[in-house]
Parts: C-alpha cells; structure tokens; sequence
C-alpha cells in the first residue's frame, strides 16, 4: 500500500474520533507485515487520564488481534469538522509504544497536512535514544554477566 492510500485511510479513521473535550479529532492508519491496516481514532474521557490517542488505538486493536511486526503508520489530525490542514505528529506515549513493537531504524511515520502533502520520517528520528525491549534485554545480560 502507498503513503497515499495509507494517508486516506487515516482520514477515514479520522471520522470516528470521539473527541467532545479537546475538539481536536486524530485518525491513524497501521500497516501490518501482512498488508493489513489497523484504523484508530482518538477517544477521549472527561477525566482526561484514561483518553486514548489514535495511534495507540491502532496498534492496540492490531497487538490484540496477533499482529505483531509493522512497516508504516500514518496520522493526520485537525480541528472536529474541519478538513486537516497541518501536521500531527504522535505525542511522546505514542512514540515509546511504536518503539515497544516496530524496529526504530525501518518503522515509518508518515503525517499529512492534505493527501498530496506528506512527509515521511523514521521513528529512531522522532524518538532519538529511545527505550525499548532491547535495553531491558542488555541489561539482563548483563545481570546474567555479573557486571
């Protein structure tokens, strides 16, 4: 699948944000290793803390259906009824779980202000020395070494 189609995709996810607080509506698309795409939306709470950001929605309805390696992600978001206009880039939380389940090195993020306008970034770019299940495996090892 292209960026572009993966970026309507988003759009279409997009729709189904539930966002009655912030009036700021978030769609992301996940492609899967087997060409399958995850929607997510962002569904917020009027407590705040249990909000869900689109990008965690779809990697959590992708994780509990088995899928577990991902080549790309696009996001777009923008004011409630208003067509996207500018960039949305994934807040930090967002970040630390694309860096839980993806290769930081070859894991895309694809943002679109428009689907003609996109820019496409690598996550070790937009999480520089990021935290990941590779460093609770060194410093195991390193246990196990007695160091």
């Amino acid at each position: 699948m292209d960026e572009v189609a993966l970026v309507r995709e988003a759009i279409a996810a997009r729709e189904e944000a539930y966002a009655p607080y912030s009036h700021f509506s978030v769609g992301a698309a996940l492609l899967d290793s087997k060409g399958r795409v995850w929607r997510g939306c962002n569904i917020e709470n009027a407590s705040y803390t249990p909000t869900n950001c689109a990008e965690r929605t779809a990697f959590f309805k992708a994780v509990s259906e088995g899928a577990r390696e991902f080549v790309v992600i696009a996001i777009v978001g923008g004011a409630e009824g208003l067509p996207i206009s500018n960039w949305c880039a994934p807040c930090g939380v967002c970040r630390q779980v694309m860096e839980e389940f993806c290769d930081p090195r070859s894991f895309r993020v694809v943002l679109a202000a428009s689907p003609r306008q996109i820019r496409t970034y690598l996550l070790e770019d937009l999480l520089p020395l990021g935290f990941g299940p590779h460093d609770l495996e060194a410093a195991a090892q390193r246990e196990a070494d007695g160091q």
